[in-house]
């Protein structure tokens, strides 16, 4: 009887191991973990990881059995200082990982090279610290990572050629950092749906990117050349912003017709007419600072928030855009002021709704009533008539 209880107890015993006790290998991970790692003041975050428990009920912690299958580092809630220290190359130990996060706050060094060897690693987002150096090149080796967020650090050098050929990659968001080089290209067959490199000191061309895009952002960096022969392709777009580059040549009428809620391509140096086959209801229009020439296309009426100024348009304002403005329509926003324009059909007597905003300065043209406009518009109302050949008055 004795040595059949002393059995039961060995059987007990072995499953609270089985269930309860993390992986040995995980359990020294963790403990590297939180020695490079400090709460920032203000933030309680490691206060409960006592390493007399199971690490499975640390907060942050999440685990599959008796491994760590993902790891939120730091207090999510809203205004949490955040933690300071570095990421320890122990990360990489935790073979079963799949999510690690970590939250805004003061964590610097370099991204662990061997978080690489994460072979299931799907998620991984630290955005908003002071990570520097280089993107791994290993993560590209990642088959399973779908988000790859790493957003308002000082991560410098090239964006690796993996990183795009990365198969199951959905999110890629690399704005806000110091990375040079050009834009990796993408193949077809990527899932791709975000990407977001926004605020960086990229050059070289817009490559061909995969139809499956819906946010791509590249704005304030220093693209050059066209970007015709690569938007038609991204049906599938619902926000495109390429503002702030040096990117030229033409924008193909079928922009327009993309389901888009946002179109930025302000402060460039597109050109040429602007002729959208049909009526445009895309939310936000910004070709402001561009050198579009030509005449005001009455299918841009259905624009919510309008910004043509600064452009070579010339001629009369349309009666349709006009119509929308005055009329409390779906137009909300119209500036056309730094332009060649030589008329617009309202009433000196006409009162704008309040809701609305329209600038006419510096056209051929006095403008016949008198709105607001921003301040870097200037104070001149009109152009000088040496600029205005087609001028009647």
């Amino acid at each position: 009887m004795a040595v059949l209880a002393r059995l039961g107890v060995i059987v007990v015993l072995w499953a609270v191991v089985a269930e309860g006790i993390l992986d040995p290998v995980d359990f020294l991970a963790l403990q590297a973990v939180r020695r490079s790692l400090d709460d920032m003041p203000g933030s309680s975050f490691f206060e409960a990881w006592d390493f007399t428990a199971d690490p499975c009920g640390f907060p942050g912690v999440f685990c599959d059995g008796n491994k760590v299958s993902a790891l939120a580092l730091g207090d999510p809630r809203a205004g949490s200082p955040g933690l300071s220290g570095r990421l320890d190359q122990a990360l990489g130990r935790l073979s079963a990982l799949t999510e690690l996060s970590l939250v805004p706050g003061r964590v610097e060094g370099e991204l662990p090279e061997s978080l690489s060897s994460c072979r299931n690693l799907r998620f991984l987002a630290v955005s908003k610290n002071l990570i520097s150096g280089q993107i791994p090149d290993g993560l590209g080796g990642l088959s399973n990572l779908r988000t790859l967020d790493v957003s308002f650090n000082q991560i410098s050098g090239t964006i690796p050629a993996s990183i795009a050929t990365l198969p199951s990659i959905t999110n890629l968001i690399l704005c806000h950092n110091h990375l040079t080089g050009g834009i990796p290209s993408f193949p077809d067959s990527s899932p791709l749906i975000r990407l977001d490199l926004k605020h960086n000191d990229l050059s070289g061309g817009v490559p061909n990117l995969p139809s499956t895009l819906q946010y791509l952002s590249l704005s304030a960096n220093r693209l050059t050349g066209t970007v015709d022969s690569v938007l038609p392709r991204l049906t599938r777009l619902n926000y495109l912003d390429l503002s702030m580059n040096q990117l030229d040549g033409p924008i193909p009428a079928s922009v327009f017709t993309l389901p888009l809620s946002v179109l930025q391509l302000q402060r460039n140096f597109f050109s040429g007419l602007l002729q959208p086959a049909n009526d445009v209801t895309i939310q936000v229009v910004d070709l402001s600072y561009n050198r579009f020439w030509g005449p005001v296309s009455p299918l841009l009426a259905g624009v919510g928030q309008l910004y043509l100024n600064n452009n070579r348009f010339t001629g009369e304002v349309p009666a349709r855009l006009v119509q929308e403005l005055v009329g409390s329509g779906g137009l909300q926003v119209l500036y056309l002021q730094h332009n060649f324009l030589t008329g617009i059909e309202i009433s000196p007597a006409s009162s704008l709704p309040s809701s609305v905003s329209l600038c006419l300065m510096y056209n051929c043209m006095v403008p016949p009533v008198y709105a607001p406009c921003p301040l870097k518009a200037g104070s001149t109302n009109t152009r000088p008539a040496d600029q205005c050949p087609e001028w009647r008055g």
